[in-house]
């Protein structure tokens, strides 16, 4: 229910300390039972500092990996999606996505032969901040995607509207980027008491609480949240397990915090 994001967290070049730091990071994410990492050709060095961190950590076998094609060229992506392989260092992909709908026609119309020769388990495509829903909406309609991924979080609930319940609907899996705008809403609240009441969900920190708001809503099937630190990702994932907010307290855990 709670995955590992790489976009600028994993962008650390050769460093050896910051690669080291990451690899800890993936370490901690595969102990307390995480198995989706998402990366794409767009994050810098994101690919193979994961995979430096794969081949560390001897290639836990729990790993969903789940990577994207992002190029305008039509007859360029394969190759791509080939050299991110190598940089991870798998077999072949659990998923690759269409990042930000880039060229995504015919990216489409590669990847479900791919996925049909077994070169690839899932196809997805992405958007993220609430860009262009109108036509992620048209995509899920017409393409047999297995995958969709887009921004929603406790103050940016467009997606309610239309994309959750479609996805819902067609039986499309739902990955959440920007699940706390990208450190902004931590940070806004971090000197901010939580309520008493998020005491009854066993949750002692506003990430816990925003990721179980997220992970609550039937639609969902992962949150990618990045982190730079091994305390941070443990108590991300760890907002996946004891009791989940039923509707009211969804709404509540929302007014809440719109009103701070």
């Amino acid at each position: 229910m709670v995955g590992l994001g790489t976009w600028i967290t994993f962008n650390v070049g050769n460093d050896p300390v910051l690669r080291d730091e990451c690899a800890d990071v993936m370490a901690a994410f595969f102990e307390a039972g995480g198995r989706m990492i998402d990366s794409s050709p767009m994050y810098g060095s994101s690919q193979p500092v994961v995979g430096y961190g794969l081949q560390k950590l001897g290639r836990p076998p729990a790993l969903f990996s789940a990577e994207k094609v992002w190029t305008f060229s039509a007859t360029a992506g394969s190759a791509q999606i080939e050299q991110s392989r190598r940089f991870w260092g798998v077999p072949k992909f659990d998923l690759v996505q269409v990042h930000n709908l880039l060229a995504w026609k015919p990216h489409l119309q590669m990847l479900f032969p791919m996925k049909s020769a077994g070169a690839v388990r899932y196809v997805g495509i992405t958007t993220s901040e609430g860009r262009r829903h109108d036509l992620l909406e048209q995509i899920m309609r017409n393409e047999p995607v297995d995958f969709v991924q887009f921004s929603y979080n406790v103050v940016d609930r467009e997606a309610e509207a239309r994309l959750l319940p479609l996805a819902a609907e067609r039986g499309i899996a739902v990955i959440v980027n920007r699940p706390f705008r990208q450190g902004e809403l931590t940070q806004r609240l971090k000197n901010k008491p939580l309520p008493e009441w998020a005491a009854e969900l066993g949750v002692s920190s506003w990430a816990q609480l925003m990721l179980k708001f997220i992970l609550s809503h039937p639609a969902v099937t992962v949150a990618i949240p990045a982190t730079t630190r091994v305390d941070h990702v443990r108590e991300n994932l760890s907002a996946a397990a004891g009791t989940m907010p039923d509707p009211a307290t969804r709404q509540r855990i929302a007014a809440h915090v719109q009103a701070l």
